[in-house]
């Protein structure tokens, strides 16, 4: 079986829905699951409905921009009296009628329910336009088969119960279901963290065996660098998933993080692949092969640096590390780059949820601090170093570090 990953980009109005079964006549769609994003923007905008919901201001208004843009994309798709207008519309019922009855204050599980309804409309839409173009499938409910625990906005997946509920689909037949979400012991929704759509591809890559996973983006396929910040990039065509788990992990953007380790566990052969070029060979990622090393620039923007100092100038000692570790798990916050001496530790973060200011208020009470934002972390793998001057010229850098023809530094 073939898994299909299609991302918002691809399906963001009438003509990327269209677009996708030309993809599919180029691939076959025989025994194959789609998994399939939110619809350009969507997930922005109901993240936006869930933040007036919390401040109290009319989260109503934005739920009906969002109805009418999946209507307007619709008509584009459908005859006038079709159900899925029906369905969509029912969706956004439900969203409402969740708002007004919800008595939990937990922004994160609140957001869980309502951001996931845009990946089951795009699926809905996507499903139903290729029933009425011969593309027969059945419709999936991701969360029916992906179980997790319930931790909101970044679901841990619960693997042996996941693997027996996959199991019990038939891999003759096609599917078209949801990426980014799964379920609780209770059934209330989770997510598997930003841009998880991939990864909800690999998990069903996984589970079924695939022969191979493909991601549909509108690039050629893994860059050396992403060409809206970088010149002069070129397509990587072929690279092992150390090489892809490594840029995934220094904050490449084509590849979500927890993508590659269930398809490199049972060694699936993963593609990255042009949606506006479906016939074109994109990049192979996988075991085995002339892997090519390229020199590649990731860049990792809105991060915070964070210098931590002993108030007696006594050394960083394992104590010390033990209780910054422990707050920076307590406020989920992620460490993209560490350094340390003997009295200080410079820490490079992510804050995904906004905590940095009360993990540094935290951290304020035992040790010296300071606290930089809004900076930027490059990377460059494969590092020619001779060739870095122009890396380096115009940047103030607040940090940097080398290993193995890895450089990163931190700018501002």
């Amino acid at each position: 079986m073939k898994v299909f990953k299609f991302g918002g980009a691809s399906v963001k109005d009438a003509e990327g829905v269209k677009n996708v079964s030309l993809v599919l006549e180029t691939q076959g769609f025989e025994n194959c699951l789609l998994v399939v994003s939110a619809m350009g923007k969507t997930t922005n905008a109901l993240e936006k409905v869930v933040q007036n919901y919390f401040d109290k201001n009319d989260y109503q208004s934005e739920i009906e921009k969002v109805k009418q843009n999946h209507l307007e994309i619709s008509n584009g798709l459908f005859q006038e009296n079709h159900p899925v207008f029906a369905e969509i519309s029912l969706f956004f019922d439900d969203i409402e009628s969740f708002l007004r009855r919800n008595k939990s204050p937990n922004y994160n599980f609140v957001y869980d329910q309502v951001v996931s309804c845009g990946e089951m409309i795009s699926s809905k839409i996507l499903s139903e336009y290729l029933n009425d173009i011969q593309f027969k499938n059945t419709w999936l409910d991701a969360r029916d088969y992906i179980k997790t625990d319930n931790y909101y906005r970044e679901g841990n997946v619960n693997w042996e119960e996941t693997e027996n509920k996959i199991a019990e689909l038939d891999k003759n037949l096609c599917y078209v279901t949801q990426g980014f979400i799964g379920s609780e012991d209770n059934n209330f929704t989770v997510t598997l963290g930003r841009e998880g759509s991939d990864y909800s591809a690999a998990i069903f890559a996984y589970c079924l065996n695939a022969e191979a996973m493909t991601i549909w983006k509108d690039v050629p396929g893994v860059m050396t660098g992403d060409p809206r910040k970088f010149e002069n990039v070129s397509l990587l065509s072929n690279i092992s998933y150390e090489d892809a788990i490594e840029m995934a992990y220094y904050g490449a953007s084509v590849i979500h993080p927890k993508t590659l380790q269930p398809l490199k566990q049972k060694n699936i052969p993963f593609f990255v692949k042009s949606f506006v070029e479906p016939k074109k060979p994109g990049t192979k990622v996988g075991n085995g092969g002339n892997f090519q090393k390229k020199e590649s620039y990731i860049l990792k923007e809105n991060q915070n640096l964070l210098r931590i100092s002993t108030r007696d100038f006594s050394f960083i000692a394992e104590e010390h590390l033990s209780k910054i570790f422990a707050l920076l798990a307590k406020n989920k916050i992620k460490i993209s780059l560490m350094q340390n001496t003997a009295i200080s530790l410079e820490l490079c973060l992510e804050d995904k949820y906004g905590n940095i200011d009360e993990l540094n208020k935290e951290l304020q009470k035992d040790f010296q601090t300071e606290l930089l934002k809004n900076l930027s972390l490059y990377t460059v793998r494969n590092a020619k170093l001779e060739d870095l001057g122009d890396f380096y010229k115009n940047k103030n850098i607040l940090l940097e570090q080398s290993s193995n023809k890895t450089i990163q530094v931190v700018t501002n």
